[in-house]
């Protein structure tokens, strides 16, 4: 599918491909996709580093001074409960000093509007790279709620790190928080009658944690 969106980042190489057809794939057991959707994550925020900003530091090897970098702004990871959490752990390892906060959003299923439950974030928001993780970029109601929740507290430097995405999810994003970048391993055809991504991969959360 073209991507016409001027916020949005596909992310995909060989094993990007590879890994969203593991993850598909209806007879993928749990350890199996919780491996496949790590190893995508590592590849979304090695992508997302890229626009880090960084400080110059003095560094002593074992032969002379010279120099090299650190993140020069703290890094927030925002996990949407509860499919976020299935990304934390990649994050983490790739920037281990990130912080992490949590909001809990639930999906009304006859509206399709999300309704928060939960929300605790570390301080310093306005000064801070917060990254929300959500999987499934499908409406895009929880993530617009997200960032509406994020920017009230003060965040202004804010990206979207999903799984997969519909149009439809990019496009509300695109209308709500102009500001907000995207990223994603797939941008998938549309959204079915109940809010689904198709051809999508079910349910991430339930996929992972072996809830169907």
């Amino acid at each position: 599918m073209p991507n016409n969106f001027s916020n949005f980042h596909l992310v995909e190489n060989p094993l990007i491909k590879r890994d969203i057809t593991y993850l598909r794939d209806s007879e993928t057991k749990e350890y199996q996709f919780r491996l496949a959707l790590r190893r995508i994550a590592y590849c979304l925020v090695t992508e997302i580093s890229k626009t880090f900003p960084l400080s110059k530091r003095e560094v002593i090897t074992p032969l002379e001074t010279t120099y090299g970098y650190r993140l020069k702004q703290q890094i927030i990871l925002v996990p949407v409960l509860r499919a976020g959490l299935s990304f934390v752990n990649s994050f983490v390892e790739m920037i281990p000093e990130a912080k992490v906060g949590h909001i809990g959003l639930r999906r009304d299923e006859k509206t399709l509007q999300p309704i928060e439950y939960y929300y605790k974030t570390p301080k310093n928001l306005e000064i801070s790279k917060v990254i929300i993780l959500d999987p499934m970029l499908a409406t895009g109601g929880s993530a617009s709620a997200a960032c509406s929740f994020l920017k009230e507290r003060g965040a202004n430097d804010i990206t979207l790190s999903c799984l997969i995405a519909a149009p439809e999810g990019v496009k509300k994003m695109e209308h709500d928080h102009s500001n907000v970048a995207v990223y994603s391993a797939s941008l998938d055809r549309e959204l079915n009658e109940n809010g689904y991504i198709l051809p999508g991969l079910g349910d991430a959360g339930d996929r992972t944690f072996g809830t169907l």
